[in-house]
This record gives C-alpha cells, structure tokens and sequence, in this order.
C-alpha cells in the first residue's frame, strides 16, 4: 500500500492489511463468483430443460437470484449485528449449500418454480455474505485503498465466473443442441418425458458436491478464528473525525443512497455483459462455442479490468476518476456492440467487461465513506442495489420479447442510461451530503 493511501484511512483503521482475513475474503469472493455467474449457464439449460418459450421466462434465473438482494440486505444486517462477522459467513455457506439442494426435488418434480426457490435461497445466502464481507474487507487496511483489496479479491470472484460456464456447461449443457432438436421432434410421450428427466437430473450429483463444500468451507472459517475488526469503535472514532458525530440517522447520509442506486446500475450492466451475452451471441447467429462460453470471455475481460485497478489505484488515479474512465469506456463499447454485427459486436459486448470491472470496487467504498456506526447498515443499504441484476434483464428482455424491439436497440436502451447515472456518482452524487 502506497503511503498517500493511508493518511486517509479510518483513525483506528489497519496501516496494513493481514494476510489471513484478506485470503478468506478472497476464497469467499470466488464461492461467491461461482454462484452468481452460474446464472450464465443456468439460463439456456432452464430454457431448454423446463421447455421454457421466451428468453423473457429464462431471465427470471436472474431475477430470483438478484431479488433476494433487496430484500435480505437490512435483514443480513440484523443478523450481522447479532452474530458478528464471523458466524455471519458461516451461516450464509451453510443457506447456500440448503439452496443448492433445492435443486435436486425441483429436477426430479419438473418445477421451475421449485428451482426458482432455490435460486432466491442462494441469493439470500450471497445477500448475507456479501453485507458481511464487503465492509470487512473494506475496514481491514486504509479506506482510500479499499478499492484496491475490493479489486484484488474481484479477481478471484471473476476467476471463478470463468470457469463457471466450462463446468456447468460441459456438465447441464452437454449436447444441447443435439438435445433440444431431439426433444422438438418427439411428441408427448414416455420418450420424450425420459429424455427431460436425463437432462434435469443432471442438476443432482453437481449440487450436492456444492453443497458439501460451502458448508466444509464454512468450517474452516469456524477453525481459522478470523480476527475481528471492531466496526463500531472505529466508525465512532471516524463520524467525530469527519465532522458527522451529530447525525443521528442513516438518512443524513444521501451520498450512501445515491450509491446504493450506483451498485443497482453496476450490477444491472455486468449482468447484462455477463449473462446476457448468450443469448445475445445466439441472436448474431454465432456458432455454439460463443453462446455456451460467453459469460467466460466476459469475465476474462473483467480480470483484464481488475489488474488495472490494482496497479493504477490510488498509486496513479483516485476511485473516483478511474469510475469515470470506466463509464466513458462502457458508453464507448456499448454504442460500437450495438451498431455492428457478427464476431465485432460480439467482442465489443465481453469487452465490457474492463469497463465494468472498477465500477462495484470504486462505488462501494465511496457509499459507505463516513457513515460512522452507521457503516453496517449502510453496507446492506447498498447490498440492496444488486437487485439491479433482477431488474434490468427483465427490462431488456421486454423490450426485445414483448415491445417486440431489434435486440441490439433494446441493448442500448438498457445500457446507455445506466452507465450516465454511474457517471454522475463519480462526479458529484458521491459528493452529496458531505462537508466540503
């Protein structure tokens, strides 16, 4: 860490940042990864194997998954608060790991609605390790740094969304093609109903494998005795330092709100770049390789944009200016996806990726800055905004489903707004309701 990062630390703030919690923070932000880029290659399989009929019903992986955010950030709060940091993770790996075994009665019963349960379960679990680990891993070394820690441990979330789709794809999506051709050809029947029940059991071995990980790796969290970081004496000392001492509510923080609605439109484009890509490379006409792998060339893009962040914050750009690079960037991108075709729209929509990389690490930290005791809550007031990746490909999908709109125009209809309102966090929202 650069010395420039630490006179703006918290006052009681760590100079420097330990080793074993910043590895546990990293190991979690891969288990995290995997289960939220699965949502990839969760789409086409549910489509095909629940004989789904519009990208629009697919999409509601997403909005399962993304939902719970909003509605069990505050709760997850609560729970911190009374558990600690600690038992915190470990209960959301043990939810996740319920959630993963979900799946297996909805395969064998044929409900997308039971395996849409599922999904939120997950999501509630991610919802609850996410409040607990972002500001942990926020206040384990200097504030201005954060991003930094944030962008190191981003690599190994995205690590993870790489190998997703070759994992869930080689295993849910093996010969779908072949699959999907076969199944339209037969009619209802005892063939084809055995043919359903082959692809849907396929859910059962993988999940249980996850399941026993998450919950082993909650174990080792519980042996390892991560050091505690005490929030509240801290925050104590950092309202009074900044002048914010006499505020008595999260409500005298709109910087944090206005944040909170940053994380909802950064979430809302990664997902759309991330998850989307499929059926968007599937719409340009593109040979299977590039609608089974999609979300990996997205996240390759975003390793790209995380090493970037880690050399260049804050040694050579504040959070601030690279968040504006960044939207500049994904405008940038967005515009030549939309008005090209083929392989370059393709490649212009996974690149991405590097814009969106240093959007979460930069706003994140920017949120929460000075919330004092109000830090926890705040942190779940911005775990809310991930309900941003439940939204928007819903409006997407809509747009190009219902209103019957070209694909690439909903795209920009999606995209363009969202990367503008980030752009003015990074000017000014974050400025909002602070001291100058």
């Amino acid at each position: 860490m650069s010395s420039t990062s630490q006179s703006s630390a918290l006052p009681n703030a760590p100079q420097k940042t330990a080793f074993l919690p910043m590895a546990i923070c990293c190991l979690l932000f891969f288990i995290l990864g995997f289960f939220t880029w699965a949502n990839g290659a969760l789409i086409p399989f549910v489509k095909l194997a629940f004989s789904l009929d519009s990208d629009l019903q697919a999409f509601f992986v997403l909005f399962a998954s993304y939902i719970a955010y909003f509605f069990l950030a505050l709760p997850s709060s609560w729970i911190i608060k009374k558990t600690g940091f600690e038992n915190g993770l470990i209960l959301s790996l043990i939810l996740l790991g319920v959630g993963s075994l979900i799946f297996i009665p909805a395969a064998h019963q044929g409900s997308y609605n039971l395996f849409l349960l599922g999904i939120f379960v997950q999501g509630s679990a991610m919802a609850l390790m996410q409040t607990a680990v972002n500001p942990y891993l926020s206040i384990i070394g200097p504030i201005d740094s954060a991003a930094q820690r944030i962008a190191i441990a981003g690599v190994f979330n995205k690590s993870a969304g790489i190998i997703v789709p070759f994992i869930l794809g080689g295993i849910l999506l093996k010969g779908s093609a072949e699959i999907s051709e076969k199944l339209q050809s037969l009619p209802p029947g005892p063939e084809h109903d055995a043919l359903m029940n082959s692809l849907l059991s396929r859910v059962d071995t993988l999940y249980i494998i996850l399941a026993v990980v998450v919950c082993l790796f909650g174990l080792v969290i519980k042996l390892a005795k991560m050091p505690p970081v005490d929030v509240d004496q801290e925050d104590e000392d950092s309202l009074a330092a900044q002048g914010n001492d006499k505020k008595t509510s999260v409500f005298n923080f709109p910087h944090l709100f206005l944040g909170s609605l940053a994380i909802f439109f950064t979430v809302a484009v990664e997902v759309m770049a991330g998850d989307i890509i499929g059926t968007y490379g599937h719409q340009l006409s593109l040979p299977e390789f590039f609608v089974k792998y999609g979300t990996a060339f997205t996240l390759s893009c975003m390793l790209v944009g995380y090493f970037i962040g880690i050399i260049a914050i804050p040694k050579y750009v504040t959070q601030q200016y690279a968040l504006r690079i960044c939207t500049f960037v994904g405008i940038a991108l967005t515009v030549t996806s939309v008005f090209t075709s083929g392989l370059t729209s393709y490649i212009s929509l996974a690149m991405l990726g590097i814009a969106n990389a240093l959007l979460w690490p930069a706003i994140f930290p920017l949120g929460i800055k000075g919330l004092g005791k109000f830090t926890k809550t705040g942190s779940a007031i911005m775990i809310m905004g991930i309900a941003g990746g439940a939204v928007w490909p819903l409006v997407y999908g809509f747009l190009k489903d219902t209103v019957g709109m070209n694909f690439q125009y909903a795209f920009l209809l999606a995209m363009v707004p969202a990367y503008l309102y980030i752009l003015y966090f990074a000017t000014w929202g974050h400025k909002v309701g602070k001291k100058a």
